[in-house]
């Protein structure tokens, strides 16, 4: 079985991906969990815990920009390389490295969002603008 050099490329832009997703539904999760406890604490506080639950999403976002780059700039290039397989591999570990640096960011970004979160019954919200 032959493996492409563009099947290789469309697989790491997917794996950029889907460390963005698992990483953003993680750090969702662990701020949505510390958003529940706030707000049974004070419910005026949604819209803020609604931001600050929402900010691991970027790294979907982040991911989807990866698989878009690689699908128009380095997949109708690729042919045109020198060693088109070697490349093909290239591309496939940056989606790797990428998708390991977006599923920890968009994780820990959850965790530090979640301790955002848990501040603001005590500084009454101010803990957005004070940053």
């Amino acid at each position: 079985m032959i493996i492409s050099p563009e099947s290789l490329a469309i697989l790491g832009g997917a794996i950029a991906l889907a460390g963005g997703l698992a990483g953003s539904s993680l750090g969702i999760g662990t701020a949505g969990s510390a958003g529940v406890a706030t707000l049974s604490e004070e419910p005026g506080q949604l819209r803020n815990v609604i931001v600050l639950a929402s900010l691991p999403m970027t790294q979907t976002f982040y991911g989807l920009i990866v698989l878009i780059l690689i699908l128009t700039t380095v997949l109708p290039n690729l042919a045109a390389m020198p060693d088109a397989g070697g490349s093909g591999f290239a591309v496939l570990g940056c989606g790797i490295i990428a998708a390991f640096a977006e599923f920890f960011s968009a994780w820990y970004q959850g965790s530090v969002c979640a301790s955002g979160i848990s501040l603001l019954p005590k500084t009454k919200g101010r803990i957005l603008t004070n940053a």
